[in-house]
C-alpha cells in the first residue's frame, strides 16, 4: 500500500491532483490524503508516515520549504516532490533532499514518471521499521539491525555500524514486527537478534559478526537452533 499526501493551499488545485494520481497508471493500491496547510500535514506524518509527499512551496504562514525541513528534522527517507509556480525556490529544494520539483501547471506525463521513478524505488527498498524515539522518528532497514534489547520500559536497538537508537517502546511492542521470516529471533526475554549478523554461537551464548555476545535463555536453546538452520536452509535455497 503506497500512502502519498498532497499539501497546496489551493483547494481546486488539490482535487485536481488527487484526480490525476487516482487515474495514475500505475497498478499500485493508493491512500491519497489531502492537506491545505503544512501544519496538518506535519501533524498527520508524525502519526502515520507517508511514502511520498507532494508539497506546494508558497503558501502562507508556513511555506513549503519549511514544512520540508521539519519533516527532514525526523523523517530523512519520505519522498518529497515540489509542486509550484515559481522557479525560485529550485535551489533551497536541495537543501531538504527533495526528490523533484515540478512547475504548475503541472503535466500529467511529468508527474506520473516522477512517481513510476519513486514507486519502483520505494518497492525496491529493503523492510524498514520505524522506531521511535524521544525527539525523533528513524526509518531503519531491517537488515540494519543487529539485534535489540529491553532496557527498564524502553529498548536499545543496536544497528550494524555500531550506531544505538533508544525507542520510547518496549520490547513486546517490536516483538511483533520483528518475526524469523526476516531473520529474527526472540532468544532470551531482554533479547531479540538478527541471524543475518549471528558470527557463531553456543548453547549459552551468541556472538554477532560486530563481536557483542548476546545471552541465549535455557528454555530458548532449542528452538534458536531450530530457527537458526531453518531460517540460514531457507535463505540459501532463494539463491539456488
Amino acid at each position: 500500500m503506497l500512502r502519498i499526501a498532497i499539501c497546496d493551499d489551493e483547494i481546486s488545485f488539490l482535487s485536481q491532483i488527487q484526480s490525476i494520481i487516482s487515474a495514475w497508471h500505475n497498478n499500485a493500491s493508493i491512500i491519497i490524503d489531502t492537506f491545505n496547510n503544512g501544519d496538518s500535514l506535519l501533524q498527520s506524518h508524525s502519526n502515520s508516515p507517508y511514502d511520498i509527499i507532494l508539497l506546494d512551496i508558497v503558501m502562507p504562514i508556513f511555506n513549503g520549504i519549511e514544512v520540508a525541513k521539519e519533516l527532514r528534522e525526523y523523517d530523512k527517507s519520505v519522498k518529497i516532490v515540489f509542486l509550484t509556480s515559481s522557479k525560485e525556490y529550485a535551489v533551497d529544494s536541495y537543501t531538504v533532499k527533495a526528490n523533484n520539483y515540478l512547475l504548475k501547471p503541472i503535466n500529467t506525463t511529468k508527474l506520473y514518471t516522477c512517481l513510476d521513478e519513486l514507486y519502483i524505488e520505494i518497492k525496491n527498498n529493503q523492510k524498514k521499521i520505524l522506531i521511535k524515539c524521544a525527539n525523533a522518528i528513524h526509518k531503519v532497514s531491517l537488515c540494519d539491525i543487529e539485534f535489540i534489547e529491553a532496557q527498564n520500559k524502553h529498548t536499545l536497538f543496536t544497528l550494524s555500524n555500531k550506531q544505538t537508537l533508544e525507542s520510547i517502546e518496549s520490547l513486546y511492542i517490536h516483538s511483533d514486527k520483528l518475526v524469523l521470516a526476516d531473520g529474527f529471533f526472540k532468544c532470551h526475554r531482554s533479547y531479540i537478534v538478527n541471524i543475518n549478523h549471528i558470527d557463531t554461537y553456543t548453547s549459552k551464548e551468541i556472538r554477532m559478526y560486530s563481536g557483542y555476545r548476546i545471552p541465549i535463555s535455557r528454555n530458548c536453546q532449542s528452538d534458536f537452533e531450530n530457527a537458526y538452520f531453518s531460517y540460514t536452509f531457507k535463505k540459501a535455497g532463494e539463491f539456488i
